[in-house]
């Protein structure tokens, strides 16, 4: 019954965070009060998704340290440049709106790309190993890079978002990592199954109520909020379209290009959207929130243009039996 429920979500995933946005908006009179949920049904997401790893995993990186460093500096380096870039050339003099387009593309890869990157058969490992590395780092690097470059504009308390990331994201990966390693891996197959479909639906919870709690912004809608969810399209898909370039630049296999070019453009915006929501004035909130309306349609778009190029078929369209 679960296994269905989550091959039936697994299909549904380009259009979840849309259709999130959408109820967040429409039932935002109600559902804003619940956003004290939010972290907690974001830990339990992040502990669901972390139960298939372990420390080893970590190891793993020097096994392919390339591809590593190369996603590591898209995530951190080239597209927050380019994220702060195109807020100050399109909305100059808007601190508040330059500041959620740098946290756009400093929030660390999610791990809901370790789903699309087993849909279209990347490398696994290798994903694995960048979520972890780039989870246990975000504490770090998302308020150290805030800071440097939106950090004199704008009032934020860096150890407060690290505190968030913390509790939010390394905690759970952690404990989820330590059980693997105590159950030597025998609590995937146990509860990975149960806890998938919950993690989707917590990930269509979290969407609709950080939605509603930016409803007023969204509902007004005009030219600007046109442009930033326009410069956050173009952008977002700039980061796959990154992460395809230098693959195929390096000439890598099929399974690192198509993990690649993945986590290049997958963000863990849920999170972006707690922290831009937590410690921000609600407009931080818009590019973050753009960008959630498209991410997960781009990860399908891309993975498919890579299944053709390849000569694949994904598990979306043939759900494992």
């Amino acid at each position: 019954m679960l296994n269905r429920l989550n091959k039936i979500l697994e299909k549904c995933m380009p259009f979840l965070t849309p259709t999130g946005v959408l109820v967040g908006l429409l039932g935002a009179a109600w559902l804003h009060s619940f956003s004290f949920l939010v972290p907690w049904i974001f830990a339990a997401m992040t502990f669901a998704g972390s139960i298939g790893s372990n420390f080893k995993d970590l190891g793993r990186v020097m096994m392919l340290p390339l591809p590593i460093v190369a996603n590591l500096i898209i995530l951190h380096l080239v597209m927050p440049i380019l994220g702060w870039a195109a807020g100050a050339y399109f909305f100059p003099g808007d601190e508040l709106t330059q500041t959620g387009f740098v946290l756009l593309f400093v929030i660390p890869t999610g791990v809901v790309s370790l789903v699309w990157v087993t849909i279209y058969g990347g490398n696994i490992a290798l994903t694995l190993a960048l979520i972890l590395l780039d989870t246990l780092l975000s504490p770090v690097i998302v308020p150290l890079s805030l800071s440097l470059i939106v950090g004199a504009k704008v009032h934020m308390e860096p150890l407060d978002i690290m505190g968030g990331l913390l509790w939010m994201v390394v905690v759970p990966s952690i404990i989820g990592m330590l059980l693997n390693q105590l159950t030597k891996g025998k609590i995937k197959p146990m509860l990975g199954p149960k806890l998938a479909p919950f993690s989707k639906i917590g990930l269509f919870v979290v969407v609709s109520i950080n939605s509603s709690v930016v409803a007023p912004y969204l509902k007004q809608f005009n030219m600007k909020l046109l442009e930033i969810i326009i410069v956050a399209l173009v952008l977002a898909a700039f980061g796959y379209i990154a992460g395809w370039l230098v693959a195929h630049w390096m000439k890598w296999d099929r399974e690192v290009t198509i993990a690649l070019t993945i986590n290049s453009g997958m963000r863990n915006l849920s999170a972006g959207a707690v922290l831009a929501i937590s410690f921000f004035p609600p407009p931080v909130a818009l590019p973050v929130i753009a960008g959630m309306l498209f991410q997960q349609i781009l990860a399908a778009l891309f993975g498919q243009q890579l299944g053709k190029k390849y000569g694949m078929t994904s598990s979306v369209s043939n759900p494992a039996k």
